[in-house]
């Protein structure tokens, strides 16, 4: 076997490695999940995981792996509504939900009447 089908294979290990510590989906593939969505209470206030102050009026959310700033096409399956959203907190943490949204993601959405809705969601 030469050096250069060994040099070649490592990188291709590699790049393997590194796609799967980063999340990143290869060429030509979109990453997209599903689940329960939430959103924070009208009178939540504080600092985001990523140090940012929660601001209710910014289309935001939480997601427990994704990078921050991260961006999202999150579409609500039955009334087809949707949104870009941006990662910049952590969580959520009960089984089954896969986003937390700030309150102008989730007004625009429609979901305030329900709490928790389905989604799905696109990395952009």
């Amino acid at each position: 076997m030469s050096g250069e089908g060994l040099d070649w294979r490592a990188g291709a290990l590699a790049l393997g490695i590194l796609a799967g510590l980063t999340g990143a989906a290869w060429a030509g593939e979109t990453q997209t999940f599903s689940g329960k969505a939430t959103y924070y209470s009208e009178d939540y206030e504080g600092v985001t995981a990523s140090g940012a102050q929660y601001d209710p009026k910014k289309f935001t959310c939480a997601h427990r792996t994704l990078p921050f700033g991260t961006r999202l096409r999150v579409t609500d399956p039955r009334n087809h509504r949707s949104v870009v959203v941006v990662v910049n907190d952590r969580g959520p943490f009960d089984k089954g939900r896969v986003l937390d949204l700030s309150l102008a993601a989730a007004k625009a959405l429609h979901m305030l009447d329900y709490g928790l809705i389905p989604v799905t969601a696109v990395v952009q």
